[in-house]
């Protein structure tokens, strides 16, 4: 591989002149990290100038198997030059295979494939096939929710990216999002009441709902939202205000699914089966792949209706060959445990860091979905954007890239997923750094 030279002072300050002058700007108030990446493999970014950075993000919270895996590479170097895109009507030996691959790491009923590219579109289809099938259109999610920026997702995404779009889709209601760490309903002892919580969220429900309640969306840990995992017996009890109401319960695993958390489905936890379930980033390991998976009644029934989601890139042989090779390395190598192994070895690591940062609030997670909230007082649970944002930037000086999500009303919450293939040093780097970084800025 040819490693290219540094840049100068001036090319560089020329590409951000580039950058500034023809790019949109995408996410809101933030803008672009101010690295130029000229590669990435494994765990780690090469910059332009030749800095390596760690990523404790896989990408966009998708590459599972870290940057330009080996066997992705050679998938997409075989696939790309026998069989990449068809007409959306035409099938192909990928697509078949990966979605009886799917079916086949799910339990019953779940066995029904739908391929697409991405979270929101995943979610757009789950959502539009629930309409259809149970007649009715008001959608259920949490108030911390993020399902994605088309309109059906954006409609019942609540975490932010609501204000200045004009309306959104009718019918879409939230309930209360469960946070231990910040509870709004309490038991005696002062811990989060979430039954309680549930209750008053459909009551709310009930009262403005119009009697057209089609389904609920959540995520089983809301990742954007700031890590928040729903208590123990909570989806059972949620899918149970579901039945009640003839409504369907989608499960979107975007961040969980395919052994992030330590099992192949954060909802197998849970004991619960969803009517539908959407896949995506970890799917294609950082490639555009995603899936909605339901049974085969509720894909008769919308097929019976005229269900129609044809898409330019539905069932791609191309990134359905990636999926399959993805399968294969999560299987081989036995990926869910290792989740769980680097997961714990993370949020010791993390507590450990707690027990000498005073700003270290709370750390909470499965397996490699980690969070860490930040606060300028342990007591009050005082939060500070600015103190986020100052650990976050000197981080990425030390040459760690994390990501933070800031919330109205919860602190500076670090969203931690590493590779699954990360090493354990990598893992004790990464820790090193964060130890060092939020020593320099709460030093000042």
């Amino acid at each position: 591989m040819t490693i290219a030279a540094p840049l100068g002072p001036a090319v560089s300050d020329a590409f951000w002149r580039s950058a500034d002058r023809h790019l949109v700007r995408y996410s809101g108030a933030g803008g672009f990290t101010h690295e130029i990446i000229e590669s990435a493999a494994g765990s780690f970014l090469t910059t332009a100038d030749g800095r390596r950075i760690l990523d404790f993000t896989s990408g966009q919270m998708s590459a599972i198997l870290g940057h330009s895996h080996p066997e992705i590479v050679a998938t997409v170097r075989e696939r790309i030059g026998t069989l990449d895109h068809l007409f959306s009507g035409m099938l192909s030996r990928p697509v078949v295979e990966l979605a009886e691959r799917l079916a086949d790491s799910l339990p019953d009923p779940l066995e029904k494939v739908l391929l697409l590219t991405t979270g929101a579109e995943s979610n757009e289809a789950a959502i539009r096939m629930a309409k259809l099938v149970t007649g009715k259109h008001e959608i259920v999610s949490f108030a911390r929710s993020w399902h994605g920026m088309t309109q059906a997702a954006a409609s019942a995404t609540y975490s932010s990216g609501r204000k200045g779009y004009g309306p959104a889709a009718p019918g879409n209601l939230a309930i209360p999002t469960p946070n231990p760490y910040r509870p709004d309903f309490v038991t005696a002892d002062g811990e989060l009441d979430w039954q309680r919580q549930l209750d008053f969220g459909f009551d709310l429900i009930d009262a403005q709902s119009v009697g057209s309640l089609a389904a609920c969306i959540v995520e089983p840990i809301l990742s954007s939202g700031g890590v928040l995992e729903p208590p123990p017996g909570y989806l059972v009890a949620l899918q149970r205000k579901c039945r009640e109401r003839g409504m369907l319960l989608i499960l979107d695993e975007a961040q969980t699914g395919l052994c992030r958390t330590g099992t192949w489905y954060a909802f197998e936890r849970d004991g619960v089966v969803p009517d539908i379930l959407t896949l995506s980033k970890t799917l294609g390991a950082g490639l555009p792949l995603a899936a909605v998976v339901t049974s085969s009644a509720i894909e008769q029934e919308a097929h019976d209706r005229g269900f129609l989601f044809f898409t330019t890139h539905v069932s791609d042989p191309l990134v359905a060959s990636v999926g399959n090779t993805v399968l294969d390395v999560l299987q081989r190598d036995g990926l869910d445990r290792r989740a769980q192994q680097l997961g714990k070895r993370l949020t010791d690591g993390l507590r450990e860091l707690a027990t000498r940062h005073e700003v270290i609030g709370d750390v909470r997670g499965r397996g490699l979905l980690v969070g860490l909230e930040l606060v300028v007082d342990r007591e009050t649970k005082q939060s500070s954007d600015a103190l986020g944002a100052a650990v976050t930037a000197r981080c990425l000086e030390l040459g760690l890239h994390m990501n933070i999500v800031q919330l109205p009303g919860m602190g500076g919450v670090f969203r931690m997923a590493p590779a699954l293939t990360a090493s354990e040093d990598e893992i004790a780097l990464g820790l090193s750094i964060l130890d060092e970084a939020i020593g320099d800025v709460t030093a000042r």
